[in-house]
């Protein structure tokens, strides 16, 4: 097989394998039901914190390793780290529990540079023919998934967001560039059967709610004029949660409406399941429920569903991750007997969710276990640790904002998920950057490889009682 695929002059491979919408069900070219089953490689492709253990954001960790490797070692540790986090033996072994597609999330700046836009850059789209190459290799399909966009599409890290503010959507330039963007994707992958779709944007968080369905329908259009094969797949707002900016428009042709569907008790802090956790009691009666308020625009208009991301962060704790395993069971066998697809979030990280992880004695989780540490005393990864151990900071202000704003309900999630933003993520997660920084100044080319083959399959552990469970649910 070919190492990269040159998708613009192989328009024609694989026709038979298109995936495509016939009425609330996904196909095969046959017309053979084809529901999606598998996972995100999140923390590659697009970079998360709590993913691969720095602080802050992608960004930020980018140019801390630059400042400490240099030009040189900081190429070769990501050259290493992209080819080391997905290869074949990862995708084999996805395949061998059943999984049938993943879901890639991509940050725009492999394609193109803040300081030079719409000037794209050929060894973005090469690297992600690479990872496309490995999916076609292994049977399973690819679903393309902008996850950080110019300008940021919502207020969070994983959106690459310096600040707590969406700019995405008040800036066309923004918007313009991330059109041009998508034409350059259609253009390259028409034809390619080994995609399944095109994921035009992950969590909207669009405040106004007004911007959102326009923007959609240039984007579309634009795909459309170029690509008419690709299924296109569509998150609601507020974090793929909301769909009523579509309400009352027809709905795209073969086109999908992503949900994301997390639980709070799946969340670090999460309390027992079923349980109470944050004064709301949790029971399998209640996770449904969501779902079905979460998917109600897709059965009304009689889409297929694919719930394109959920999943449990695990603790270590051996009682209180038998309740996430519990919490993630009953959400597939939810998803099941309402034929909905899936993507669960995310295969590899450093031990948090991740089918598998970097060993705890690797060289990179050695290197920088004091960030770790800090990371975890502070509580700054809002997505993998819990503020216990900061409440006396947390309280007077959380309890200054009641009494004194006791109106105020900022988008997207209120006001303590505001507050814990800019104090957790943003006050104590961005000078611990610097802390990062400092775990990498003595390293050399020996060093470098060996850090980024940490995330390489052969190095890693599996979560074997994720597996099983996994596997068990894509038994037909």
């Amino acid at each position: 097989m070919r190492g990269l695929i040159d998708c613009q002059q192989d328009s024609n491979m694989n026709k038979d394998r298109f995936l495509t919408v016939k009425g609330d069900r996904l196909t095969d070219a046959a017309g053979k039901l084809f529901p999606l089953r598998g996972y995100n490689i999140g923390g590659f492709l697009n970079m998360e914190n709590f993913l691969t253990g720095y602080p802050a954001t992608e960004s930020l960790h980018r140019g801390a390793l630059l400042r400490a490797l240099g030009s040189e070692r900081y190429e070769l540790y990501f050259r290493r780290f992209m080819s080391a986090f997905f290869s074949d033996d990862d995708a084999r072994y996805l395949a061998s529990l059943g999984m049938n597609h993943v879901r890639i999330p991509i940050n725009y700046l492999h394609f193109e540079d803040d300081d030079r836009p719409f000037e794209l850059k050929e060894s973005g789209f090469r690297l992600l023919d690479s990872v496309v190459a490995i999916c076609e290799r292994n049977d399973i399909y690819a679903i393309l998934d902008l996850h950080a966009l110019p300008g940021c599409q919502n207020m969070h890290w994983h959106s690459n967001n310096l600040t707590h503010h969406a700019q995405f959507w008040v800036h066309r330039h923004f918007q313009d560039r991330v059109v041009n963007i998508w034409e350059k994707l259609a253009d390259r992958y028409k034809g390619n059967a080994t995609v399944a779709g095109y994921n035009i944007m992950n969590e909207p968080g669009d405040a106004s709610g007004l911007s959102i369905k326009p923007f959609y329908d240039r984007v579309v259009a634009a795909v459309r004029a170029i690509d008419p094969d690709h299924i296109i797949f569509l998150d609601g707002n507020r974090y793929g949660t909301e769909f009523t900016a579509f309400e009352g428009s027809e709905v795209y042709p073969n086109t999908v409406y992503s949900a994301h569907d997390y639980k709070t008790p799946g969340m670090a802090y999460g309390g027992p399941y079923p349980g109470v956790t944050r004064g709301v009691f949790v029971d399998r009666a209640h996770v449904e429920q969501t779902f079905l308020t979460r998917t109600e625009f897709m059965r009304k208009t009689g889409t297929p569903i694919w719930i394109g991301e959920f999943g449990p962060v695990f603790t270590n704790d051996p009682v209180r991750d038998e309740d996430k395993y519990r919490l993630l069971s009953d959400q597939l066998d939810i998803y099941d007997a309402h034929a909905a697809s899936w993507s669960i979030w995310a295969y590899k990280d450093v031990g948090g969710q991740g089918l598998v992880y970097a060993a705890p004695d690797s060289p990179w989780l050695q290197r920088i276990k004091p960030v770790i540490d800090k990371k975890a005393r502070l509580g700054v990864d809002s997505w993998g640790a819990t503020d216990a151990a900061i409440r006396y900071i947390m309280d007077p202000i959380e309890k200054t904002f009641a009494k004194e704003y006791p109106n105020f309900a900022p988008f997207p999630f209120g006001q303590q998920h505001w507050v814990q933003t800019l104090v957790r993520s943003i006050l104590l997660g961005e000078p611990m950057v610097k802390d990062f920084e400092d775990c990498f100044t003595d390293v050399d080319d020996e060093t470098v490889i060996a850090l980024a083959e940490s995330f390489s399959f052969g190095n890693c552990v599996p979560r074997r009682r994720l597996a099983h469970l996994i596997a068990s649910k894509t038994v037909s």
